[in-house]
């Protein structure tokens, strides 16, 4: 784990409440939340992408639809469309 992650675990087993833990939940929330969004900025319909599939499998496909915080991608396999966290794509190449 990297220095940063380390110092946020002592400090998450540091709290003392309740409302200590769910201050710190909602920030992480917020953070994923602008984390995917970033992606979704950067994706557009078309580009080529992989995430992790269901078990030990990598998908890869291209993206038919980007909403505000999933990206839908058509995989180039099976022709499944699966619907993915953005923040859980790997952009792999512009346009398809």
């Amino acid at each position: 784990m990297s220095n940063t992650v380390t110092k946020a675990v002592e400090a998450i087993y540091n709290l003392q409440s309740n409302d200590e833990i769910n201050q710190v939940i909602d920030a992480i929330k917020l953070k994923r939340t602008a984390l995917a969004r970033s992606v979704t900025r950067s994706l557009m319909v078309g580009d080529i992408v992989s995430f992790g599939g269901r078990g030990q499998s990598v998908v890869t496909g291209k993206v038919t639809k980007v909403n505000r915080k999933t990206v839908v991608v058509k995989d180039n396999a099976s022709n499944t469309s699966w619907k993915v966290t953005a923040s859980a794509v790997t952009p792999l190449a512009i346009g398809g």
